[in-house]
């Protein structure tokens, strides 16, 4: 009987060195690339696309999409936050397009200056320039602070689900969840992913978990258990979300795939190679704080490639 299989898709060369003080020079990031992709990881957030003087950590964006094509079986995927972004995303030759949408008004305002309906408006306008430039190049509109925000508190379900129907409406290819702030918990997951797969059926798309308060591989997990197959982590644990107050390190790239290869479902991913591949960012990012238990405890006596 053929494996269960899923899809981590790294973001931590984007999500993750956007969060950080520090930058992490050009030759650094492509070598990380290279590291990352060797490992077997088959989707890579590299960048977004936002201008230089409010993210100079992402300046290099055309050139770190236009590395990480040489590889045949990954998908390159690129942030945009609107039209002009989704534009050169397109014209680097990014292979998906991610557009954050926040369910938090407050969220909303601070991290993009929109408003919800003003950033639906704007997943209109990005679908019309990848329908002109790149037809092929899937669209994923992310709910981000789907389960809370710091800045606004309780976020209403009912909002989450309108506005992941209101992305496919206005023509995005899938709309996934994403905990910005780390404040879900497993029952809200599987509660709330319910009722968008309810609503969008299989345009559901990532799952974004945080670890901010130790739930984050609970949190994915239960995601699973309702049907969900592509999840979203870090290497090390890397990244937050930079206009979200609190609100530290994604989920663990490495302690989701050994979760995940340990139940006997397929990542695809070698995790040596992948606990190998902090090397690159610990050279890249000089004392920056690495998190994962898995790499810490190492492989358990017996693990072999049977589990990849």
């Amino acid at each position: 009987m053929a494996k269960e299989r899923i899809l981590i898709s790294e973001v931590g060369p984007r999500d993750g060195l956007q969060s950080v003080k520090q930058t992490m020079p050009t030759a650094n990031k492509l070598r990380w690339l290279d590291a990352l992709v060797a490992s077997g990881l088959q989707e890579i957030e590299v960048a977004s696309f936002v201008p230089a003087h409010l993210l100079p950590q992402m300046a290099d964006a055309v050139e770190v999409v236009q590395h990480a094509l040489q590889y045949p079986h990954v998908t390159v995927m690129a942030l945009v936050p609107n039209r002009k972004g989704a534009e050169a995303a397109l014209k680097a030759g990014a292979q998906k397009l991610t557009i954050p949408v926040s369910a938090s008004e407050a969220h909303s305002m601070a991290n993009v200056r929109k408003t919800r309906e003003a950033m639906v408006a704007e997943v209109r306008a990005i679908i019309q320039v990848r329908n002109e430039l790149a037809p092929h190049v899937k669209v994923e509109a992310g709910i981000s602070t789907a389960f809370g925000c710091t800045l606004q508190g309780h976020v209403a379900e009912d909002d989450v689900v309108k506005l992941a129907a209101a992305v496919i409406e206005a023509g995005a290819d899938e709309s996934g969840l994403s905990d910005t702030t780390g404040m879900a918990n497993p029952a809200q997951v599987r509660r709330i992913f319910k009722r968008v797969f309810a609503e969008i059926g299989d345009k559901t798309g990532a799952a974004h978990m945080h670890n901010t308060r130790g739930l984050g591989l609970a949190n994915c997990l239960a995601a699973y258990d309702v049907g969900v197959r592509v999840f979203d982590s870090s290497l090390a644990g890397l990244g937050g979300c930079p206009y979200a107050p609190g609100a530290s390190g994604n989920v663990v790239t490495e302690d989701l795939v050994f979760m995940f290869e340990a139940m006997g479902i397929e990542t695809g991913i070698d995790i040596a190679k992948l606990i190998a591949a902090r090397q690159a960012l610990i050279d890249g990012l000089p004392g920056e704080p690495l998190y994962g238990m898995t790499p810490d405890a190492g492989l358990p006596k017996g693990w072999t490639h049977e589990h990849i």
